[in-house]
């Protein structure tokens, strides 16, 4: 959570150096390269926190007005794919990276692999929280605090 701060203040804080310093025609190239950066790694790591804090989309509006067996099918296909997806991100994006030793960015010649080693790195993050939130799901349930403000009419 602190990292996603870090990455939008120093995006922020980049970005707003870039403008400053093209506006008084004397840009800094570099910052492009850490704009660039920041951006990436805010995403991604973005992306495995919201998985943590379960903030991302997924079917929770259908999952929630289930109960029992079902909602625990329900929320294991859900943990299922984002695992899926996230074991394909360690795989691909390792590739990526692997690739991207090889290619560099002007001015400074920095690698792209320094940007893309992201990719697996939040995959698994992502891998990780996806795989504990199924083994406290089966064990303690899948119900969580935002199931109690659901309104069930009564019928008279």
């Amino acid at each position: 959570m602190v990292l996603c701060g870090v990455c939008i203040v120093g995006f922020t804080i980049s970005v707003f150096c870039d403008v400053v310093t093209r506006t008084i025609g004397r840009p800094w190239l570099w910052l492009q390269l850490v704009t660039t950066g920041f951006f990436a790694y805010g995403v991604f790591i973005g992306m495995a926190v919201a998985i943590r804090r379960h903030d991302h989309l997924y079917l929770s509006e259908i999952t929630r007005r289930t109960h029992g067996l079902t909602r625990t099918i329900l929320e294991t296909i859900n943990r299922v794919v984002v695992l899926a997806v996230a074991l394909a991100m360690v795989w691909y994006g390792y590739k990526n990276f692997q690739l991207d030793l090889g290619s560099f960015r002007a001015p400074s010649l920095i690698p792209l692999g320094t940007y893309t080693i992201i990719v697996p790195i939040s995959g698994a993050f992502i891998a990780l929280f996806a795989v504990e939130q199924l083994v406290n799901g089966w064990r303690r349930g899948f119900a969580g605090p935002e199931d109690a403000d659901i309104v069930v009419p009564v019928v008279t």
